[in-house]
């Protein structure tokens, strides 16, 4: 086994340079000549704009221009986009998601004639300094004529209008599944269940801000765009083909190190359109740069459904058809991808893991006057998973069993693998309800009642909560990713990659399989990413896929530089290459003690050729991989206060092989902290009136910090995946789809004395009072 390979929890090789304070993000970059722009934002949630008035604004000090809506009209600048991926093989455009409703409402970079949201932008200055940006913003004045807002999901419908192509509100109706079936299994059940529940609404708050840098080049009319995002080749299609209608080739973007990304910075924003348009405009490059207040009204927040849930159960506790009515927040314009997570990223799993014969989902997806929502972590599979897990424990107080046993009544055996789901959806390995029972086992669950009487006893409530999740990543509808291998001259390789590490440790993990195929030291090999102009394409990092469509990728770069090496080995020993095995980072001739290595066979074939070795590999998923495990959550409850404690954590998944055990627990306790975060903590709230957002600040909006949790306690069953050679599983969501399910139920098993059965996220200290106490 190669030192620091497959298997092995190696720090991360990029920490040393984040914790000593040598990252590079665009805030740190200055691009000489570079002027500063700010973007003025509406104070309200829907208004018609009169008038705009920047004569002050433009005699302010070090004020370069000032750009508005009617400038962007002016300019013919497309809009920012939206479903961009429905388009037919010849290039036209197709909306078969929207249905009938299939007119896609603009949403220009700058509002000209109406807001829609608290945070629509209207002005864009550009000065010498951020400082002067800031304060000619001040000096601009917009003449609105306040309109009524329609804010809450639930009564949407019943609001003021926010596009007259959607007179009721209604952004687009989608269903599947098979009506016909479900129908006649709650007509014969033995007992029917439903659960009503809300999804809340989510800022993401990402550790560094979005931010961009937009430079043009006039002698080649190309554009730079350096951006902190999770995928520059999406962008770069983006800005070419829905914005400048101009070849993606056009476009350069460059991403250095990301703070965080969650989903939220995968999209082309209107801020990324603005910079790169003054640029050109004013011939030198324009900086934008996020403030916090900033962040919580422009970038897409998350979640945001209303769901009925609703089962059909025969004699035996056996769920026979599951019926699902969500109503989705789109915002007040769809974001790139955001009507994808209610319907397309959520369907294929909604039985999640349970035998469910028929299922049957309506999605009715409404605008209101707020943030647009899009995909936040899991992208649809949490909310999926969530909605599950709450009907199960409605199941298990309807029938009068606990949350596992109803659980083990319904799991797929894993002697049913591989299964196919009501959905259509193959499941190809797992043991469901073995994680169950070691899950059980690990956190005690058997022995709860005697910790619920020791913490009745101090006054407190105590509840222990079941969820089990499964995902799907890393399926074919992205595509494939490609790697490229440069052997340098100074000893070390280069690992050219399109996939875009904002916090996953790809720079370790995709070191580890290298060092692991090639026998050479994990030092020496180098990642490059998030420049357009160097290296393959790709589909950046989202949805789980990185490890198992990049590193394998990667894993056959690395085959390829043995076989394109093999020929120059030869030469250099004199033999043939069929005399030749690869081993230990060398070529050895067989039965003798004589090689050469890896890295002696690329200075040959530099100085020969003068260039560098480079080798390719590439890999593209024909089917998903599944990840999936039980979350066990136990709680306390300040019966006083109403405040929630989680006092225990235990978690068991099956992630197919684990490249990096100490990589892969620090995904899953991020995750975990993020779904139970929002679970007890984060809430996303408008004023029901007036639109205004009443969480935009973090004395407003509550962030989950490490004094929340105890230590978690987890656990690996690696049973291998079918559907791709490393036999791994996605894993940089999971954490959070099974967190906010377990966490809930935790807590109303702790209130279950006062008849509480069911008690919507964020289970908040007032939240956890008013239930008590109403219900006393």
């Amino acid at each position: 086994m190669a030192r620091y390979g497959i298997g092995q929890s190696v720090s991360r090789k990029e920490d040393n340079r984040f914790t000593t304070g040598h990252g590079s993000y665009v805030d740190d970059l200055a691009v000489p000549g570079q002027a500063h722009a700010i973007l003025v934002r509406s104070p309200h949630a829907h208004a018609e704009v009169r008038a705009i008035d920047t004569a002050l604004a433009e005699r302010a000090p070090g004020v370069i221009a000032i750009y508005t809506g009617a400038d962007v009209v002016a300019a013919g600048l497309g809009n920012v986009p939206s479903l961009p991926r429905l388009y037919d093989p010849d290039g036209s455009r197709r909306d078969e998601l929207l249905g009938s409703r299939n007119i896609i409402p603009p949403r220009p970079a700058l509002a000209a004639e109406r807001v829609r949201y608290v945070g629509d932008p209207v002005a864009m200055i550009v000065a010498e300094s951020r400082d002067a940006a800031h304060d000619a913003a001040d000096l601009v004045a917009v003449d609105y004529e306040v309109l009524p807002a329609a804010v809450g999901t639930a009564a949407a419908q019943r609001g003021p209008v926010i596009w007259q192509t959607h007179p009721d509100n209604i952004a687009f109706e989608w269903q599947t599944g098979d009506i016909a079936a479900v129908e006649q299994a709650f007509t014969g059940a033995a007992k029917t269940v439903s659960v009503d529940l809300v999804n809340n609404r989510i800022n993401c708050n990402t550790m560094e801000p979005r931010a961009a840098i937009g430079g043009y080049d006039a002698g080649t009319d190309a554009y730079t765009l350096h951006v902190s995002s999770q995928d520059p080749h999406n962008l770069q299609i983006l800005l070419g083909q829905e914005v400048f209608d101009l070849p993606p080739e056009k476009f350069r973007v460059i991403t250095p190190d990301v703070g965080g990304g969650f989903g939220m910075k995968y999209f082309l924003y209107g801020e990324y359109i603005l910079v790169l348009w003054a640029a050109k405009n004013l011939g030198r490059p324009v900086k934008w740069t996020c403030d916090r207040s900033e962040a919580f009204v422009s970038d897409t927040h998350g979640r945001d459904h209303v769901t009925r849930i609703e089962a059909a159960l025969d004699s035996n506790h056996k769920i026979e058809a599951v019926r699902v009515h969500v109503t989705a927040n789109m915002g007040a314009y769809y974001s790139n991808i955001g009507p994808y997570v209610p319907t397309y990223e959520s369907v294929a799993i909604q039985t999640t893991v349970y035998d469910v014969p028929a299922i049957h989902t309506l999605v009715t997806a409404v605008f209101t006057n707020t943030s647009p929502t899009d995909a936040y972590r899991g992208a649809g599979r949490p909310e999926t998973n969530y909605m599950m897990e709450r009907l199960l424990d409605g199941c298990a107080v309807a029938v009068g069993l606990d949350g596992a046993e109803i659980r083990r009544l319904n799991l797929i055996p894993a002697a049913a693998m591989p299964y196919t789901n009501a959905c259509g959806e193959t499941y190809d390995s797992g043991n469901f309800i073995g994680n169950v029972d070691q899950a059980c086992a690990a956190a005690g669950w058997s022995s709860i009642e005697d910790r619920r009487a020791a913490a009745r006893a101090t006054g407190r409530l105590r509840g222990i909560g079941l969820a089990y999740y499964i995902d799907n990543c890393a399926g074919p509808n992205l595509g494939g990713e490609e790697a490229w291998l440069r052997f340098e001259e100074n000893d070390t390789a280069s690992m050219l990659v399109g996939t875009l590490s904002h916090g996953q440790g790809h720079e370790t993990s995709y070191a580890q399989v290298v060092s692991e195929r090639l026998g050479v030291d994990f030092d020496s090999i180098n990642l490059v990413q998030g420049d357009t102009a160097d290296g393959p394409a790709g589909a950046g990092t989202g949805g789980s896929r990185s490890m198992l469509v990049g590193g394998m990728a990667v894993q056959r770069a690395a085959d390829d530089a043995i076989e394109k090496g093999r020929a120059t080995a030869a030469d250099l020993l004199e033999v043939a290459a069929t005399d030749l095995e690869y081993r230990d980072g060398a070529y050895w001739i067989a039965g003798t003690d004589r090689a050469a290595g890896i890295f002696d066979v690329a200075r040959t074939v530099r100085a020969k050729t003068g260039d560098a070795l480079m080798s390719k590999g590439d890999f593209s998923p024909d089917a998903a991989s599944y990840p999936n495990g039980c979350h066990i959550c136990e709680v306390e409850i300040d019966r006083d206060t109403g405040r929630v404690e989680i006092v225990t954590y235990t978690v068991v998944d099956d992630f197919g092989r684990v490249v990096n055990p100490l990589l892969l627990s620090g995904q899953i306790h991020g995750g975990i902290v993020q779904g139970a975060g929002q679970a007890f903590i984060e809430n996303t709230v408008y004023d029901a009136d007036s639109g205004q957002l009443l969480t935009g600040t973090f004395m407003d909006y509550g962030m989950p910090r490490a004094s929340d949790f105890p230590n978690f306690d987890t656990h690996y069953n690696e049973i291998l995946c079918t559907t791709n050679p490393l036999g791994v599983k996605g894993a940089g969501e999971a954490g959070t789809i099974g967190a906010t399910p377990a966490v809930t139920s935790a807590v109303v098993d702790a209130l279950r004395e006062f008849g509480i059965t069911h008690l919507d996220m964020p289970a908040s200290p007032e939240r956890v009072w008013r239930a008590i106490n109403e219900e006393a």
